[in-house]
């Protein structure tokens, strides 16, 4: 505790829904930010900030803000709108992520460039959503084209279907979202932002990760990575308190965390670490996540073995003890679940929640 009075971070009084009737509150505590590219036009700014994508990204068609009619919001959160639109010529649906980049919200802008960059790297990823274009805007305002995922997010759809996921189909989804990350991790791409909210699910049951915008590339294998991004709920021990939870903080470990918890709250019903209903502050938050026993929130006999061992792993709360991606994605729990059985169970459950809204 003494090593987050040390830095010295500013006085919040902030309260958290858990779980919420809309995007999950997030507590971003950020780091001053060098300084931004020099003035450009929209597009060139955004051709600068994904020039050094390891992958080029595959040439697409030209679109406009006028090709697409808007259907319905699908949600809000950090500075933007997400609505779902259907192409007016070829009547395919998308996501189109509309960001008010005011020009004197420079944070704002580079949380964009970042985005689009992270998404382009990733562009031929089986479980992170997948990007399009930049649409232009006559308003000024930057639209990201990305692609529609029918069954929402696993917060809207837990909170849709009022009670908690089977182990079948949590075993399909922790093995997906562990592929997801696998390949973020594999291109130096860490995430900082994963939760049910940002799970998002289709038809298929295909799950991918979705939401970059606090995400970040490493550029060398110790980069340094601002630990007060994302949603406080997620954030892992060392990220409050590195010298007590692990000496430096590790962005891969502090993913795993927040994907192992993730997986506890879709088990549980509610976010994990609290009763069910709390409202806390971000100083509660803190305590919870650093000194509660997030492991023990499932109780003997409520689960499998083999469901407890996996959350175990996760959140451990030395970081230099959780299990990495490659080790998770060996886990009885998801390498020895039957894959056809527990993706059938993912598509009942959805099919179940579609039904029941």
């Amino acid at each position: 505790m003494a090593v987050v009075r040390d830095r010295r971070l500013p006085h919040l009084n902030l309260t958290l829904e858990l779980p919420d009737t809309g995007a999950t509150a997030d507590c971003r505590l950020r780091f001053a930010l060098p300084p931004l590219l020099p003035p450009c036009s929209m597009s060139s700014a955004f051709s600068s900030a994904s020039a050094s994508a390891s992958a080029a990204t595959p040439p697409s068609a030209e679109f406009r803000f006028s090709d697409f009619e808007k259907i319905r919001v699908l949600g809000h959160g950090n500075g933007g709108t997400v609505y779902k639109v259907r192409h007016r010529r070829t009547a395919a649906l998308y996501a189109l992520k509309v960001v008010n980049t005011d020009a004197a919200d420079v944070s704002l802008r580079r949380q964009v460039y970042r985005e689009v960059d992270i998404l382009r790297r990733a562009v031929d990823s089986d479980h992170v959503i997948r990007f399009h274009a930049v649409v232009p805007t006559s308003s000024g305002d930057v639209a990201l084209l990305l692609e529609h995922m029918d069954g929402g997010s696993l917060d809207v759809l837990l909170r849709r279907r009022g009670r908690p996921f089977p182990e079948p189909a949590l075993a399909a989804i922790a093995r997906q979202a562990l592929l997801g990350l696998a390949e973020l991790h594999s291109r130096q791409i860490v995430h900082r932002d994963i939760k049910p909210a940002n799970l998002l699910i289709n038809a298929a049951g295909e799950v991918k990760i979705a939401d970059f915008g606090v995400g970040k590339v490493l550029r060398r294998s110790l980069d340094p990575c601002d630990s007060y991004v994302g949603t406080c709920a997620y954030m892992s021990p060392e990220r409050f308190d590195p010298v007590s939870h692990g000496g430096d903080y590790d962005p891969y470990a502090a993913d795993v965390w927040s994907l192992g918890l993730a997986v506890l709250e879709l088990h549980r019903g509610h976010f994990p670490l609290l009763p069910e209903g709390a409202r806390p502050d971000w100083a509660a938050l803190m305590v919870a996540i650093c000194f509660g026993e997030a492991a023990c929130a499932v109780p003997e006999g409520a689960a499998s073995g083999e469901f407890r061992g996996f959350i175990e792993c996760c959140l451990q709360k030395e970081s230099g003890k959780r299990w990495s991606v490659a080790e998770l994605l060996g886990h009885p729990f998801v390498a020895g679940a039957d894959r056809v059985d527990s993706e059938r169970a993912l598509r009942d459950l959805l099919l179940e929640g579609s039904d029941e809204s």
